[in-house]
């Protein structure tokens, strides 16, 4: 048989788009930060977390006053030129000290998000995915930690090694994580009886495969708002020491400590308790928006 062109027809335009690659293949990451850039509170959230970062680590260098000089002739002098968020009792410049408070108390957070994440979720997950004894002996010291107040382990560490950043620091390592693990234990229970668990262990994928790259990827959305929240948490933590004496000494301060200062002449001089009071507020919303983008930006089960 000869074969001509009338043998053949030519495929529809239609029909040929049908196999056209509309967009490059993405990655995990590649599709969660896409999904975040169109979450616009999320971004706004993101871009004053890092910018009150940068100033706290920055600001400081850039100024030429510090958080420990006193001038008793300035004293009390409400915002201007000079002192853009004025000063207080002893004459220190308040803006340069929300700077410095802004390092310890972001510093606390974040160690404390940082143990947390990791400590809180490979505990938990551990525990969720092996189930039996193993989850009954990892949820008891879970337990007995739990019941222990935080407060305990701070003036315990605060007798050997005296008051200060780093015994609150220990604190929340020995304490914080304990909440996120439990979260992320129950995640996995729910999902580890899943189809995709069931087919990854059939095409012979490891118990340590199957947790980090499946069962913790799909609880993601619960990890991150619980990772969000205990940021603000272990700021208030930390302000809460500071203000009955087991935190930063003086003349060190963190946002807490500030506040506490300001609301003895809060009704003569409300500008010492307004700013620091709205560094913390601002910096709390802006980790609410950014962790709700992120649960939605990272849980595989809203991909589109």
């Amino acid at each position: 048989m000869e074969i001509t062109k009338d043998l053949f027809e030519r495929v529809p335009k239609d029909e040929r788009d049908l196999n056209k690659i509309v967009r490059p293949s993405l990655t995990y990451w590649q599709d969660a930060w896409r999904r975040l850039k169109m979450n616009k509170l999320a971004m706004g959230g993101l871009f004053f977390v890092i910018f009150i970062t940068l100033v706290a680590i920055f600001g400081p260098m850039l100024s030429k006053y510090n958080y420990y000089s006193q001038d008793f002739a300035i004293q009390n002098q409400g915002p201007s030129g000079t002192h853009w968020f004025g000063t207080d009792n002893f004459g220190r410049d308040i803006f340069v000290r929300i700077l410095y408070g802004a390092r310890i108390s972001l510093t606390v957070g974040y160690v404390a998000s940082i143990l947390n994440l990791t400590i809180g979720v490979l505990y938990g997950g551990i525990a969720g995915y092996f189930g039996g004894w193993v989850d009954n002996v990892m949820m008891r010291i879970i337990d007995i930690l739990y019941s222990i107040p935080t407060m305990i382990y701070v003036i315990l560490l605060m007798t050997v090694m005296g008051a200060g950043l780093k015994s609150i620091i220990i604190a929340l390592a020995i304490s914080y994580w304990v909440g996120m693990a439990r979260i992320v234990r129950a995640q996995v229970l729910a999902l580890k009886q899943q189809e995709f668990v069931l087919a990854a262990r059939t095409l012979g994928a490891s118990n340590t495969r199957i947790l980090l790259r499946h069962l913790i990827p799909n609880s993601m959305g619960p990890i991150i708002v619980t990772l969000t929240l205990s940021i603000p948490s272990a700021i208030f933590t930390e302000s809460f020491l500071s203000f009955i004496g087991l935190g930063v000494s003086a003349p060190m301060a963190s946002w807490g400590t500030l506040t506490s200062e300001a609301l003895q002449v809060y009704l003569i001089y409300p500008y010492q308790l307004f700013f620091p009071a709205g560094a913390i507020c601002l910096t709390l919303f802006a980790f609410q928006l950014l962790g709700d983008g992120l649960r939605d930006a990272l849980d595989p089960k809203m991909r589109k």
